[in-house]
């Protein structure tokens, strides 16, 4: 599986019409949640996020909202901001511009936001100028670490340590709260919250 931990600034360059971080000289960073509601390992982030004071960004999946409204709405009642992420975790190199469109159309029935989120970071610039002409206000969020809590083969250490050893100001972090990352994200996220906050940055959401 290959994938980049810090988004090298060439990645940055190929893909200008993401946001891959939020230009700051304050101590703020940006945690990123993909791939929820999940009834069980939302409320777990959630409640970890609580004990920081700690905002996020959570990018739900359309059909998962429609299967737990009530997680989704925990998300926005503890006051963290929600994206579109697609509503079936759509891969748009694989996907016709027409459906790819229509699925985050789709999305946005359950999910009310002007932020967007392409699963696998796996978008055409076709589709993104799609994006922007059917939603003007619409933000490509992308990210500059990845925790990697999704890569089966490493542990919740090695998760802590790709994202304690890459923030700088503005970073955007991605964590899922899915069951494949569960195991990973279980002891890496307080530890990573506790650390950060130890270290005098804020967790805010994105605008």
């Amino acid at each position: 599986m290959f994938y980049f931990v810090k988004t090298p600034w060439l990645v940055k360059k190929i893909y200008p019409y993401g946001t891959w971080d939020i230009k700051t000289n304050q101590r703020e960073l940006y945690l990123s949640f993909d791939d929820g509601p999940h009834p069980d390992i939302t409320p777990y982030v959630l409640e970890q996020l609580e004990k920081y004071r700690a905002k996020a960004t959570f990018f739900c999946i359309g059909k998962n909202v429609e299967r737990y409204p009530d997680t989704y709405q925990a998300i926005l009642t503890a006051g963290h901001r929600v994206g579109n992420h697609t509503q079936n975790h759509l891969n748009g190199w694989k996907t016709s511009n027409r459906d790819y469109l229509q699925n985050i159309k789709e999305a946005s029935t359950y999910i009310n936001s002007n932020l967007f989120r392409p699963p696998y970071g796996r978008i055409r610039k076709e589709q993104a100028s799609l994006i922007r002409q059917e939603f003007p206000t619409m933000k490509i969020i992308m990210w500059n670490i990845l925790s990697a809590d999704f890569d089966t083969s490493i542990d919740d250490k090695k998760c802590t340590d790709n994202v304690l050893s890459n923030t700088s100001n503005g970073s955007i972090i991605v964590y899922h709260d899915s069951e494949k990352a569960f195991p990973r994200l279980k002891n890496s996220l307080p530890q990573v919250l506790d650390s950060l906050v130890e270290k005098g940055f804020l967790f805010n959401s994105i605008q």
